[in-house]
């Protein structure tokens, strides 16, 4: 479980390159968010199925997860969806954020934190991801594998199990923010760490409901641009 073997990894290659394409079709028609395992499943073997499968049912505790808690539900019928958010780079060029989504009432939260940081710094922040469905994030969790060279336990401590994800639960929904000069801190931590956004935010969120998921002193990974919505009483 620490790490794939060598067949393993092959079978993970093998089972993304047959998914990259239907998931990019999904993201392009902007319908990601209410992928199935059915759809997910549907372009594999019988082989892959297998393996996938029974790497799905995998149980992430015996990763030494630290997981808030099991989130997995059926999608919310009430999601809104965002799009035309634009960030401004470092050479003065704009970008445009995917469109997202959120519960409404999250939404609401956010939108009313981002309008009282614009008032009080004249500066905010976007949803650079919101809503994730579990076969989406089952999807992320094998792409994100080799980057930590197909360690299981490593991979788990930036990209969360299927069903576990804040992302995936409208209890508690995840919010990704990233500044309006485009840093996230996702590359280094430290970036969004030091920015204006993230002190406001330190001493403000929980007033709309929001608090950091993932601090420093905690076998994950530190996340200073990862917000979860608290104020549903979950």
């Amino acid at each position: 479980m620490v790490r794939l073997s060598p067949a393993d990894c092959v079978m993970v290659e093998r089972i993304l390159a047959k998914l990259d394409s239907p998931i990019e079709l999904r993201r392009r028609q902007e319908n990601l968010v209410w992928l199935t395992f059915a759809d997910l499943y549907a372009p594999l073997d019988k082989t892959e199925r297998r393996f996938l499968r029974a790497f799905q049912h995998t149980d992430p505790q015996s990763l030494y997860s630290s997981a808030h808690s099991v989130c997995q539900s059926d999608t919310p019928p009430d999601l809104v969806k965002i799009q035309g958010q634009q960030v401004r780079q470092s050479d003065g060029t704009t970008r445009t954020i995917p469109t997202q989504f959120l519960p409404c009432n999250v939404f609401d939260a956010y939108t009313q934190m981002a309008a009282a940081m614009k008032t009080d710094i004249k500066k905010t922040v976007y949803v650079e991801s919101g809503y994730r469905c579990p076969p989406y994030q089952l999807y992320l969790f094998l792409f994100y594998l080799k980057n930590h060279d197909y360690s299981m336990r490593e991979t788990i401590r930036f990209v969360a199990w299927p069903g576990f994800s804040e992302h995936g639960c409208p209890q508690r929904q995840a919010v990704d923010l990233i500044s309006g000069t485009g840093i996230s801190g996702q590359g280094n931590p430290t970036d969004f760490e030091t920015t204006d956004e993230f002190h406001w935010l330190e001493k403000n969120a929980r007033r709309f409901g929001f608090e950091l998921s993932y601090p420093k002193g905690t076998n994950m990974a530190y996340e200073p641009w990862h917000w979860r919505y608290i104020r549903s009483g979950f």
